[in-house]
């Protein structure tokens, strides 16, 4: 496979590079700048560039079979700010890449959407991919054009797709000092000896997934040809803050002080993934217990913090 990864030096995309490289395959990374963890690998053809820069882009596709899009502008808790923004720079640059995919004669597109915030608050958990898909921020909203464009172009043109909601993934290389990944976040507030901030009562419920979990089902997707076009990929439980907070006591050995938040109306109160269709389809499962994946985690925030 000649593989091209957008988002390629970032925390998901890294890892799917390295899982490509082990597997044998030809790598291409598209993205803003280097890694923030590591130095550029010498295997990987390197281009960097915006995701709008559409000459860059172009080029970046010439000679690639499979396409793993990662790239994204917004986040979930910002991009209610200016959903215009969001539209233009991702599904409306989207639609030019399927475009583009289409004329190069592309094999397939590996589209990496979101397992919370395209289903909004779920009737029922866990939650499917046949759940209604309420989206409560533009990020989610923008995410699930995506897909339907995706679906259009395999109807229209024959491109091959498939997409992965991914639960909540967690994992080294993660930034433990940004905004984006409770997990790896909470790890970094202990390692600095800083106090969590956690929105609401602690009582919000997600499904987290060590990153090498989620790699090798974006792997198996990618070489599978399915049924089914969209896959949940995540842990299959749900966890609430304070069993996280509890569970990263154990592991540190620290006793965190916690600042309760007012919550957020972005926060869906409960949201675990059911991953039956992902088991069937792709043969995969996860295998990394909570506990096993936070002293990964832990190992690697204490490097970096």
């Amino acid at each position: 496979m000649r593989a091209l990864v957008l988002g390629g030096n970032g925390f998901i995309g890294s890892h799917i590079v390295d899982k490509l490289l082990v597997e044998g395959h030809d790598v291409r990374v598209f993205d803003l700048g280097e890694e923030n963890y590591r130095k550029p690998l010498d295997k990987v053809d390197y281009l960097y560039g915006d995701f709008g820069n559409r000459g860059l882009l172009t080029n970046a596709l010439k000679g690639v079979q499979t396409v793993f899009h990662l790239i994204s502008t917004t986040l979930p808790e910002t991009s209610n700010e200016d959903p215009i923004f969001d539209v233009h720079s991702n599904v409306a640059e989207t639609i030019f890449l399927l475009e583009q995919c289409v004329a190069q004669q592309i094999n397939k597109i590996v589209f990496i959407s979101s397992g919370g915030t395209v289903y909004g608050i779920p009737g029922h958990t866990p939650v499917s991919e046949d759940n209604p898909t309420n989206p409560l921020c533009s990020y989610g909203i923008t995410k699930l054009m995506i897909e339907k464009y995706l679906h259009l172009f395999k109807h229209l043109y024959s491109l091959d797709y498939v997409v992965i909601r991914p639960s909540n993934p967690y994992g080294d290389r993660q930034n433990p000092s940004g905004i984006q990944g409770a997990i790896s976040v909470f790890l970094g507030k202990v390692a600095r000896g800083m106090p969590i901030e956690i929105w609401g009562d602690g009582g919000v419920v997600r499904d987290y997934i060590f990153i090498d979990d989620l790699v090798e089902g974006i792997y198996k997707s990618s070489i599978t040809d399915s049924k089914n076009k969209v896959f949940n990929l995540g842990s299959g439980i749900g966890s609430s803050i304070k069993e996280i907070l509890g569970a990263i006591k154990n592991v540190t050995d620290t006793d965190v002080d916690i600042i309760y938040m007012n919550s957020r109306t972005l926060d869906v109160p409960e949201i675990y993934l059911d991953i039956a269709r992902a088991r069937s389809e792709l043969s995969w499962s996860p295998k990394t217990s909570l506990e096993e994946g936070l002293a990964k985690c832990w190992k690697f925030v204490k490097q970096v913090a």
